[in-house]
């Protein structure tokens, strides 16, 4: 049990590191949980709640510039709540074999968007001036965007920072700080809302949760001392390897 919780730690140790640097700390907690002998839903489910006080705490941070877009915050936590809701509830009608089997797809999903996220934000914001044709039509596209990511993230946390910081390019957004702030919040929106349904349900692993999410929190802690000494791109390499090597692992896991 020691020895378990240590490497529960450890991971979100590493976890919170990368969240913090690049992103993509999902891919090592995720699967930690798993290997503990946590049930492959309640493993996502116990993730959520592991990676919530990171977003909190990064969310107050950037208070000052999510503050600047006051006039549509009310809408975008709704929006993130419904979202979040709504893929909380799906991933819970499903058992562990379905979720199991869907394993792969959603990490080859968040690991496509983790590598080319980037170009698909500058792809975005090239071609989002150009289908905005009413006022009104725009805000509708946006709002559904917003409880699409939401619903993914409720369903499945990996890669939802990646997949909120395209819905923000969408939505017209381009200073970086309200960016990330908004990231965030909506991040926090969603994994509380789902967090509650989780609790309602039983599908919370709290003591192996927890260690995960301390290790977490003091990961994020050390990222920015370790930041100044690691450069991005180094990150961002190891973290794209290690998800592509862990989504060929769980194909070959499950459908082979």
């Amino acid at each position: 049990m020691i020895l378990e919780w240590i490497l529960l730690f450890l991971a979100g140790f590493a976890g919170g590191i990368l969240n913090s640097i690049a992103g993509g700390g999902s891919f090592i907690t995720f699967p930690a949980l798993m290997m503990a002998g946590v049930p492959p839903i309640h493993a996502n489910a116990t993730n959520t709640y592991a990676s919530c006080a990171g977003y909190i705490s990064g969310a107050l941070g950037f208070r000052q510039d999510i503050a600047q877009t006051k006039g549509k915050l009310a809408l975008t936590i709704i929006g993130s709540f419904i979202g979040g809701a709504f893929g909380a509830y799906l991933l819970l009608t499903v058992n562990d074999q379905q979720f199991l089997t869907a394993i792969p797809w959603l990490l080859l999903f968040a690991t496509l968007l983790f590598i080319f996220g980037g170009k698909l934000t500058q792809l975005l914001s090239q071609l989002t001036p150009q289908t905005r044709q009413t006022a009104f039509w725009s805000t509708v596209f946006v709002s559904l965007c917003l409880v699409g990511v939401s619903a993914y993230g409720g369903f499945f946390n990996a890669g939802l920072g990646v997949i909120v910081l395209s819905y923000l390019v969408i939505a017209g957004y381009t200073d970086i700080n309200q960016m990330n702030g908004l990231k965030l919040l909506i991040s926090s929106s969603v994994s509380l809302i789902a967090i509650a349904i989780f609790i309602y349900e039983g599908a919370i692993d709290w003591h192996r949760g927890s260690v995960v999410m301390f290790g977490t929190l003091l990961g994020g802690y050390c990222a920015a001392r370790v930041s100044r000494n690691i450069k991005q791109i180094y990150v961002k390499r190891f973290v794209a390897m290690f998800s592509i090597a862990l989504t060929l692992y769980f194909f070959f896991d499950v459908y082979l």
